[in-house]
C-alpha cells in the first residue's frame, strides 16, 4: 500500500512535470524516483502520467489520485499539528462563518467557548455557505456556520442554530416605511439588491420563490455577496432587499426594516453549524452554540 512518502513523490512530480525538477526539490536522485513512481502505478494499476521522454501531462487517473495524495498528505499534517497541540496543552477548530453572524452571534459564540473551556486557537475565516461547503469537502476546515437549505450531501452533519426569518430592508424615508407591516407583492416593481445563486443556491431560490409566488420577478439592479454589504447599499439608496433578522439588531444607519404579512408573511433565514468529521472538540463547540444561539434574543431573530 502506498504511504505518505510515495504520496510526496507522486505530488512533486505531478507539479513539476519532470522527473529531473522534482528529484531536486525531494532532494534524491532521479533513477530511484522514477522507479518509486513506476511501482506506484503498478500498484494502482493504471498509468498516472503520459509521457515518453518527458511527462507530458497527468491521465484522468494521475488527476484523482493527486486529489487524494494532496488531501491525505494535508490530513496527515494536521493529525501531527493536532497532537503536538493537544500535548502542549491548545487545540485548534477551524471555522468558517457567513458574514450575518460576525457582529453579535459569533462574538459570543467565540466568548463562551473559550470561557467554557479555556486553551482553544480559532483559525477563523468568512464565508458564504457554497464556499464553506466546498472547504468542508476539501477539508479546509473543520466546521462552519452555513444558511440552510443546502442540497442533501452524504457526510454532512447539520445542527440547527437559529431559526429566523427575512425581513424588507428599505432606504431610509422610502415611501413603503410608512407601513408597519409589508406584503411581498408592494416590492414588485422596486429596484431590488441580491446575492449571485453560486453563493448560496438555497436561500437565493426561497427569496425568487416567494417573489414569483406574488405574482413578480425581482428587478435585481445590485448583485453583492455579503448581507451586511447589501444593507448598506440600501441605506445608499440603490434599492431594496431582503435580509436576515440577524441583522437588524444592529441598527444600521440609513435602514428601515419592516416584517412580511400576508400568505408569504415568512421566508426563513436557518442558520445552522455543518462539518463532515466528528470530533469531541465539535461536538463542544456544537453545544455551546446552540446554547447561546437559543437566548431570547436569537430565537426571535
Amino acid at each position: 500500500m502506498a504511504d505518505l512518502r510515495q504520496f510526496r513523490q507522486f505530488v512533486a512530480v505531478a507539479e513539476e512535470l519532470s522527473f529531473r525538477r522534482a528529484a531536486e526539490r525531494l532532494h534524491m536522485a532521479q533513477p530511484p524516483l522514477t522507479t518509486a513512481i513506476r511501482r506506484l502505478e503498478e500498484e494502482v494499476g493504471a498509468s498516472l502520467l503520459e509521457r515518453d521522454n518527458r511527462i507530458h501531462r497527468l491521465t484522468p487517473a494521475g488527476r484523482a489520485f493527486l486529489d487524494e495524495a494532496r488531501r491525505t498528505l494535508a490530513q496527515a499534517e494536521r493529525t501531527l499539528a493536532a497532537a503536538r497541540s493537544a500535548a502542549s496543552g491548545r487545540r485548534t477548530l477551524r471555522l468558517a462563518f457567513v458574514d450575518s453572524t460576525i457582529n453579535i452571534l459569533l462574538p459570543r459564540i467565540l466568548q463562551a467557548f473559550r470561557h467554557q473551556h479555556g486553551a482553544l486557537d480559532f483559525q477563523l475565516q468568512e464565508d458564504t455557505t457554497a464556499g464553506q461547503l466546498e472547504a468542508l469537502r476539501e477539508d479546509r476546515i473543520d466546521a462552519g456556520l452555513i444558511v440552510l437549505p443546502v442540497d442533501c450531501q452524504p457526510g454532512l452533519y447539520t445542527h440547527l442554530l437559529v431559526d429566523g426569518d427575512m425581513r424588507v430592508a428599505l432606504p431610509e424615508g422610502h415611501r413603503l416605511a410608512r407601513h408597519a407591516r409589508l406584503r411581498l407583492e408592494q416590492l414588485a416593481g422596486e429596484p431590488w439588491l441580491l446575492f449571485p445563486r453560486h453563493y448560496g443556491p438555497g436561500m437565493h431560490d426561497l427569496i425568487v420563490a416567494a417573489c414569483a409566488a406574488a405574482g413578480f420577478v425581482p428587478e435585481v439592479v445590485q448583485e453583492a455577496r455579503q448581507m451586511q454589504t447589501i444593507a448598506g447599499l440600501v441605506a445608499g439608496g440603490i434599492g431594496v432587499a431582503l435580509v436576515p433578522s440577524l441583522l437588524q439588531p444592529l441598527r444600521p444607519p440609513g435602514v428601515t426594516f419592516r416584517p412580511l404579512q400576508g400568505r408569504r408573511a415568512r421566508i426563513p433565514y436557518r442558520l445552522a453549524l455543518a462539518y463532515r468529521t466528528p470530533s469531541e472538540l465539535i461536538e463542544r463547540f456544537r453545544e455551546t452554540a446552540q446554547a447561546i444561539a437559543a437566548a431570547p434574543a436569537f430565537r426571535m431573530a
